[in-house]
């Protein structure tokens, strides 16, 4: 009995979410090292992806030796890695996390914190938001002392 082209369609069609939906893995081409799974931010709140058209936004940011971010917040959820250098993220309430070149950490959300570059060269911070069109990444906020 031959194959109807309606079956044959479907089939490949399934077969091909299939292979999308398999892992990356390791070959000899490519080598995967995971950075970062979780669920929450460093602080231990829940990941929220913000309503809206998604937009993914990617940045490299460059801090010299001594320099800081200033305080601001961000209204969405964001991934950083640091290329270069150390930095210590410290939230308004004191508590603080030091970095240096390698960690990843997912940000936090709607909670003032402040970048500082604690070491002698420049710090590079890899950043990804998932945000949405629209929406700001970053949101700039000054704090009384």
């Amino acid at each position: 009995m031959p194959i109807k082209p309606t079956f044959l369609l479907l089939s490949l069609l399934f077969l091909s979410f299939l292979q999308v939906e398999a892992p990356a893995q390791d070959s000899p081409a490519a080598k995967i090292t995971p950075l970062l799974k979780t669920t929450t931010s460093w602080d231990g709140q829940p990941i929220v992806y913000p309503k809206g058209q998604a937009e993914i936004t990617g940045v490299m940011i460059e801090i010299a030796p001594g320099g800081e971010t200033g305080w601001h917040l961000h209204p969405v959820p964001c991934f950083g890695c640091i290329m270069e250098g150390e930095l210590d993220v410290t939230l308004k309430d004191g508590r603080v996390k030091h970095l240096k070149a390698g960690e990843a950490l997912a940000e936090v959300v709607n909670t003032l914190h402040n970048g500082r570059n604690t070491g002698k060269t420049p710090v590079k911070l890899l950043v990804f938001y998932a945000g949405s069109v629209g929406s700001s990444l970053t949101v700039r906020k000054s704090i009384k002392k």
